[in-house]
Parts: C-alpha cells; sequence; structure tokens
C-alpha cells in the first residue's frame, strides 16, 4: 500500500475509534454539547441539594445546557464519590462534594471506593459552612468560657448532639473537647433534624449543627448559639462570636463544598466549568440565596482548590484518630 493511502487508512481508523478525541481539543472546544449530571451525596431537601439547584440554574444560564441533579445518598456522601470517580472524564458528571466526601472519609472508612486525591478533578470551592454550638435556653452556662468551666467541673456529665458520627459537627465538638481539655460525651443523631429537635426538647444540653435549620430556632428563643466554628464571622449570624476569637486562636471545623469531576477531564473543560460556577458564585441573586442558607461563598482556581483538599485531609484524620471516630 503506498505510503498516503497508508497514512489515510491509519488516520480514518483513528478517526472511528470509540476511544479517539477523549480529551481532544476539539471535544473540549464544543463543550458543553449536551446536559450535565451534577450528583449529590445526599438526600432530595437538604443542604447540599438545595445549594446545587440554586448554583445550576444560574450555570445553565452560562453554559447553555441543563443539569439533571442526581441524588446517591449514603455512607457520608461516598457512595456519590464512587460513582463520580468511575464516571467517564468528559465533563458530563460532576460532583457537588463536601468536606466529609473529600477530606474526613477516607479516616473514616477502610473500604472508601476512592481516593479523593487522585480521583479527582478540583474545578472550585463553593462555600463554606460554619457549625453553631448552641444550648437549651435552660442551660446554666451563658458563654462558651461559662460552658468550659461548667465541662470542667462536671467531667463526663455533659453532652452534645450531632447529625450523626464523622460529621463535621460531630468533629467540631471531638476537636473543642481536645483544645479546651473536656470531657463531654458525644450522642449521634439520623440528621440534623433530630439533633434539634433533641436540643429544643432539652434531651440533650448542647450540639453542633450548621445553621439553615437552626436559624428560626434561634429567632424565636428555641435555642441559643454561643459560639460558631469558623475563623471568621458569619454573614447569617454576625452577632455571634467564633470560638477562635473566645480563647482559642485557629480553631476551625467548617463544613465546605466544592465541584469536583472525574480524574482525567481535559484541561480547557475543567477551566470551561470553573469560569461558569465563579461566574454563578458572584451573581448578586445567587451569592444572596447562598448567604440566606448560612453559606460563605468562596471561589478558587482548581490548583488552589487542589492544595485546600491536600491540606485538609491530614487535619481530620488527626481529629479522627483523637476522636476514635472509625465507622468501619
Amino acid at each position: 500500500m503506498p505510503k498516503a493511502l497508508a497514512r489515510a487508512a491509519a488516520l480514518a481508523a483513528l478517526v472511528c475509534s470509540p476511544f479517539a478525541g477523549a480529551g481532544s481539543p476539539a471535544l473540549a472546544a464544543d463543550y458543553p454539547a449536551k446536559p450535565i449530571t451534577l450528583i449529590i451525596g445526599f438526600a432530595p431537601g437538604g443542604p447540599s441539594d438545595v445549594m446545587a439547584r440554586i448554583l445550576t440554574r444560574k450555570m445553565e444560564e452560562i453554559l447553555k445546557q441543563p443539569f439533571v441533579i442526581e441524588n446517591r445518598a449514603g455512607a457520608g456522601g461516598s457512595i456519590a464519590g464512587a460513582a463520580v470517580a468511575r464516571a467517564a472524564p468528559d465533563g458530563y458528571t460532576v460532583l457537588l462534594a463536601t468536606g466529609s466526601l473529600l477530606a474526613i472519609n477516607v479516616s473514616l472508612y477502610k473500604n472508601l471506593g476512592y481516593d479523593p486525591e487522585k480521583d479527582f478533578e478540583p474545578i472550585t470551592l463553593v462555600g463554606t459552612q460554619t457549625n453553631v454550638l448552641y444550648v437549651h435556653p435552660s442551660f446554666p452556662p451563658q458563654t462558651l468560657g461559662e460552658l468550659i468551666t461548667y465541662a470542667q467541673a462536671n467531667p463526663g456529665k455533659l453532652s452534645f448532639g450531632s447529625g450523626g458520627n464523622g460529621t463535621p459537627a460531630h468533629l467540631a465538638g471531638e476537636l473543642l473537647k481536645i483544645e479546651a481539655k473536656i470531657d463531654i460525651t458525644h450522642v449521634p443523631f439520623r440528621g440534623t433534624g433530630p439533633a434539634l429537635q433533641a436540643v429544643i426538647g432539652a434531651h440533650v444540653p448542647i450540639a453542633f449543627n450548621p445553621p439553615p435549620p437552626l436559624l428560626p430556632h434561634i429567632q424565636s428563643g428555641a435555642i441559643r448559639p454561643l459560639a460558631i466554628t469558623t475563623l471568621k464571622r458569619t454573614a447569617a449570624l454576625p452577632s455571634v462570636p467564633t470560638i477562635a476569637e473566645l480563647g482559642f486562636p485557629g480553631f476551625e471545623a467548617t463544613t465546605w463544598h466544592g465541584i469536583v469531576a472525574p480524574a482525567g477531564t481535559p484541561k480547557e473543560v475543567v477551566a470551561t466549568l470553573n469560569r461558569a460556577a465563579v461566574a454563578a458564585l458572584n451573581d448578586p441573586d445567587v451569592r444572596k440565596a447562598l448567604v440566606d442558607l448560612g453559606v460563605d461563598v468562596v471561589t478558587d482556581t482548581p490548583e488552589d482548590f487542589r492544595a485546600y483538599i491536600k491540606s485538609e485531609i491530614p487535619k481530620w484524620a488527626a481529629i479522627v484518630k483523637a476522636s476514635g471516630a472509625k465507622v468501619d
């Protein structure tokens, strides 16, 4: 066969191959050409689900393609994480991940099903949610300092609730135990709602939870906030001090959210998703809706997000080890 014909045949075979162009510039330039599936590791109606729908409505306008929200709840988000890690790296399946999924679960589960550093392409942080340390109104201590003094005088007699073992809210309490040198017992509940109701009903005196479901009960006086776990005060509760400013510099135990894609997704596609997400998060209406959910909006580059994930894993590993909070 003449060389020219051989080259043409080889080129035709390459073009017809089902593996051709998986990450090619031509395909990346056309992205997105069809709907994008955003997988969430939690049930419909929860904070992640509401956040996803607020964000993707604006991203649809920017990218001119619809987003399909798919909820795959279970194992602290790990079922969703494993599904996206195995998905085709073409930008049409992405994950709204949490700090639990990308930084905590690797220390909690023996068989996670994915590597949070190797199996994803970070796109951007979306935002952080503080955890609120709150109490029943009848609880004697009026401040964090008084709570610590009370706990030190009554070791092992106080309990604190959270939405479940290994959640950021649970580990916020464990971190406080370490930093303040107090002995309080964790009581896990099946979600934020049951933990909140336990405090309202005075069955548990203290709990840590993210703000959204707490806000109306704080306003009504059914619960009383003492402090929050971010380094800076949150717009959702601007009058509530941080634990860091109350004598524990550097104290931080946040619930954070970010978008990732499967490892190997073309850089051009990652860049397109980053630009769309950042533009959506900077939209005033989107930002206000997220702030009303208790989210402090954060955006960054894929490289910065990768570095952030890497820094969070050992931090939470140390807290999980100290707390003994293994799941399996």
